[in-house]
């Protein structure tokens, strides 16, 4: 097999970008669960003078629906459409086998500021399970709509959900006799309201969540050399972190936020090393002749995976975040790289060579098996949900780049499509800690 050369490898990401990328991205379910919790959301009562600038009912519906986890009953088939708690009779959503229902409404309180109320019932035991109501701008309609979608889910699952967190992800621009343009771009979690956080004439990569989800680090090729900046979402400051000679790649952020893991060849080979951000010092981990890259911190702060060929081929190693030996932790298949885990610390996914093609796959730490879980040929930068249900990754359909979702047991898959053109290296948000808005 041949040598895993990092800089090579950066290389070929830059020559495999595709031309053009445009506008929000759009959720295509290409695989669903057989069954899922039977659910009726009735279209949300609106008081107001003018029409509601975001329809909750329907985002709640379409997150839900997407979730795999539900079955999102038709409205066309609703016997009534009640808004308020007097009005439900749960015998009308018996008859079409409902077993939760949500109702709510949204009013206008003052110019741009609205009253969000719903509420949750088990309809078999006639009940309610939960409500809260909000008192919010127009701005965070959609944010609500999600925070509603996560107590729902939670609710009837007993499991977090993760509709209000956001994605990162880079996307390039080339129209003809334009210099093409990168993007680095953050969105909610299902592509809506994107927003432009850095631009450059330079490719873009390896974007990164700090744990409280207000920065973002990733690597800028600004000067024609690789570079890692800190982007702060909230100021929009920018930091230069490392641009030190040779290689600055692959930043990964430590669970308390206060240091960054990275890949350095500034003592002439691709190693890993710890930054702490706030004196700036940096730690060597990994002194090996061979090509370390691409880690990642256990949720706990304790262990450091990393992707390195010092066994003849890209594998994945774990080492304690204090130093010392390094374990390999995958041995099936010639090719496993770009490790992520699971909040929870008991997995991670990874990118690996099955069949020819590079598919993404998840292995559990406990029993080192490997779980294949992706069907495509060109799968990479896996990002897992921060409830560990999903994962998010990049692909290529029909030779355009496009970002795609596949929950952990693989059974539930969706596309992220733009109108036009590819988009590339997707990471996950943490949960939004910021918008919590019950009373």
């Amino acid at each position: 097999m041949r040598r895993f050369d990092a800089k090579k490898f950066i290389l070929l990401l830059t020559l495999l970008w595709p031309t053009f990328a445009h506008a929000i991205l759009t959720i295509e379910i290409t695989r669903g669960v057989d069954v899922g919790t039977p659910i009726a959301i009735v279209p949300f009562g609106w008081e107001g003078p003018v029409q509601l600038p975001q329809n909750i009912s329907d985002v709640i519906e379409a997150d839900l629906a997407r979730s795999g986890r539900f079955a999102v009953l038709p409205r066309r088939d609703f016997v009534s459409l009640p808004h308020e708690d007097k009005d439900v009779v749960f015998k009308d959503w018996r008859i079409l086998k409902a077993e939760a229902l949500v109702i709510g409404s949204v009013r206008q309180v003052a110019p741009g500021k609205y009253q969000v109320q719903f509420r949750l019932y088990d309809v078999f035991k006639g009940s309610q399970i939960t409500g809260f109501r909000y008192t919010i701008g127009s701005e965070m309609l959609r944010s609500v709509a999600h925070q509603i979608s996560d107590i729902i889910y939670e609710k009837i699952t007993g499991e977090p959900g993760a509709f209000n967190t956001r994605i990162a992800y880079v996307t390039k621009e080339e129209p003809p006799g334009v210099k093409p343009i990168y993007k680095l771009q953050v969105a909610d979690s299902d592509g809506v309201n994107p927003q432009t956080v850095v631009r450059s004439p330079e490719p873009l990569l390896s974007p990164a969540w700090s744990p409280e989800g207000n920065r973002l680090a990733y690597v800028s090729f600004e000067d024609k050399r690789s570079k890692i900046y800190i982007q702060n979402l909230i100021d929009g400051r920018r930091d230069l972190v490392a641009e030190y000679t040779g290689i600055n790649g692959a930043p990964a952020w430590s669970p308390d936020g206060g240091s960054l893991a990275m890949a350095l060849s500034r003592d002439g080979n691709a190693e890993i090393y710890t930054m702490h951000l706030g004196s700036r010092s940096l730690r060597r981990m990994t002194y090996d002749q061979a090509i370390d890259t691409e880690p990642a911190w256990s949720p706990d702060g304790r262990d450091i995976v990393f992707t390195s060929d010092r066994a003849g081929t890209p594998q994945i190693y774990r080492m304690s975040a204090s130093g010392g030996p390094a374990e390999r932790l995958t041995f099936d298949g010639d090719y496993n790289a770009r490790a992520a885990y699971a909040a929870d610390g008991k997995s991670i996914s990874l990118v690996s060579r099955n069949q020819g093609g590079f598919r993404i796959a998840v292995l559990r730490l406990d029993n080192r098996t490997m779980q294949v879980l992706t069907e495509t040929v060109l799968d990479e930068s896996p990002s897992f949900a921060p409830n560990g249900r999903m994962i998010i990754y990049a692909t290529e359909v029909r030779g355009r780049g496009v970002l795609a979702s596949v929950s952990a047991d693989g059974r539930v898959r969706q596309l992220f499509k733009l109108e036009e053109g590819d988009v590339r290296e997707p990471a996950w948000s943490p949960y939004n800690r910021e918008l919590q808005y019950k009373e």
